[in-house]
């Protein structure tokens, strides 16, 4: 029975995320509000769901190695699914084409996994109705820098917005404006969807992890975290396919940046005290390892010549053996 929860669970996950990548796509060329927004907030925010309920679901079951080890392992995922996309992808040369925007969120990401990881190794002070501090200034801090990136957007869609009202006619913005309304509830369905799936992947991935014997904080961050960042990599995969590649990459950073700010929420819904506070300080290992692969991922962005030399300079291949090698180096010291 957990088998089959797994698979009808992963098929609804691959099936809604390619359709959130389609919705998401056709919503940022309605609005005019640009790939990279969309997908930094619209199309992350919807893929982290899973990561977010299932951080939420692991807390209120006391269960708070797993639902850290989720958001953490998340963030190697998904670097892991940026570097499968440049590699499978190489002909459109994804990590070049994507906007240099990106590297403002990239960073904010890092930033904010960074503070998270110095908090599970620092004694908090006093919490704030049973909330760490820690987890406050971090959700404040994605907020902040999710207006910095907005603003940065905003100028490039100001420019295209002033294009698209010289070129459309009255005829031209009523059927844009039907098509983002098909568009919008396309998308809000299929986020449902990931909602509904999510939970049971998770929970049948635990019950057919019961038996290994292996501990819940590699569990969370290997095999709990894989699943629940299935809605990024295949959204990301299919908006590279629809030739969306700011999507496609601002939805993997995005994510990550997001999936720190629901430390918030898992410390609020923890009732035993400051969530980082209450883990394993392996946790610390992953964020480092996570904030190691954005980095490889960030330079990546930035680095525009023709040739990359594999394990030398900024590479899909690095970012592969540096995953692997940081799962083998948790299981070493958490498995």
């Amino acid at each position: 029975m957990p088998w089959l929860m797994f698979v009808l669970s992963a098929t609804l996950i691959v099936v809604a995320g390619t359709k959130l990548s389609q919705y998401g796509d056709r919503i940022a060329e309605h609005t005019g509000l640009g790939r990279l927004w969309i997908g930094v907030v619209l199309l992350a925010g919807a893929t982290s769901l899973p990561e977010a309920f299932t951080a939420i679901s692991a807390v209120l079951i006391d269960a708070p190695n797993i639902a850290v080890g989720d958001l953490f392992g998340a963030g190697l995922s998904n670097m892991l699914t940026l570097a499968l996309i440049d590699l499978a992808y190489r002909e459109k040369r994804v990590w070049q084409q994507a906007a240099l925007e990106q590297v403002l969120i990239a960073a904010l990401a890092i930033v904010l996994t960074g503070l998270a990881g110095l908090l599970i190794v620092v004694q908090q002070p006093i919490p704030i109705q049973g909330v760490g501090p820690g987890t406050v200034a971090i959700a404040a801090i994605y907020v902040l820098g999710m207006r910095v990136v907005f603003r940065q957007e905003d100028m490039r869609r100001r420019e295209k917005e002033r294009e698209r009202i010289v070129e459309a006619g009255e005829a031209h913005r009523a059927a844009s404006t039907e098509a983002l309304r098909r568009a919008s509830i396309g998308f809000a369905v299929a986020a449902l969807a990931l909602l509904a799936a999510a939970p049971m992947l998770a929970e049948s991935a635990k019950e057919i992890a019961a038996s290994t014997g292996l501990s819940t904080t590699f569990i969370g961050t290997s095999l709990v975290a894989v699943i629940t960042s299935l809605p990024e990599l295949v959204t990301s995969f299919a908006a590279v396919r629809l030739g969306a590649l700011d999507l496609a990459v601002g939805n993997l950073f995005g994510s990550n940046a997001i999936n720190m700010a629901v430390l918030f929420l898992a410390d609020a819904a923890y009732r035993k005290g400051p969530l980082l506070a209450s883990i394993e300080p392996t946790h610390a290992v992953t964020a480092l390892l996570s904030i190691l692969l954005m980095s490889v991922g960030l330079m990546g962005i930035i680095y525009r010549a023709e040739k990359r030399f594999p394990l030398i300079e900024p590479d899909s291949v690095l970012m592969i053996v540096g995953y692997l090698s940081g799962m083998w180096l948790l299981f070493r010291i958490g498995g």
